[in-house]
């Protein structure tokens, strides 16, 4: 008979910070047990005056849900140029779907300090799909 321990598995994470925040993936996608189609789970902690993000994706597609803090979600459509900001505030939730060929970047709003946000990629991690991308 299978023991307890053996069956539960435990995966370190790497916990990744920098002057902007921090990032900490808690599903890669790798994991044992996972349906094919799972992408990866992701916290992200972003700071007063820095940016997160910064980029598009040509295959990938997300979807973000802020956990605590405020923060403008600015998205640009890399092929129209249509803009769109989106405020997200941790008391009033929501999940905002980002498409392919969107670019999009987080900031703490005025009255913020930092944020956390939690996020679903429906892709592995391909450094080739993230583009950057510069939304003033």
């Amino acid at each position: 008979m299978t023991s307890l321990k053996e069956k539960v598995k435990i995966y370190p994470r790497h916990l990744l910070k920098d002057e902007r925040g921090w990032f900490l993936k808690v599903i890669t996608g790798k994991e044992e047990n996972l349906p094919n189609s799972t992408g990866e789970v992701y916290f992200t902690c972003g700071l007063k005056g820095q940016k997160k993000g910064s980029h598009y994706h040509p295959q990938a597609q997300e979807w973000f849900t802020l956990i605590t803090g405020n923060a403008i979600l600015k998205l640009e459509d890399i092929k129209t140029h249509e803009r769109l900001d989106i405020k997200m505030d941790a008391m009033n939730p929501q999940t905002i779907y980002i498409p392919r060929y969107v670019a999009h970047t987080l900031e703490c709003d005025n009255n913020c300090y930092e944020f956390i946000l939690c996020a679903y990629t429906d892709l592995l991690y391909d450094p080739q799909d993230t583009i950057p991308y510069n939304i003033e």
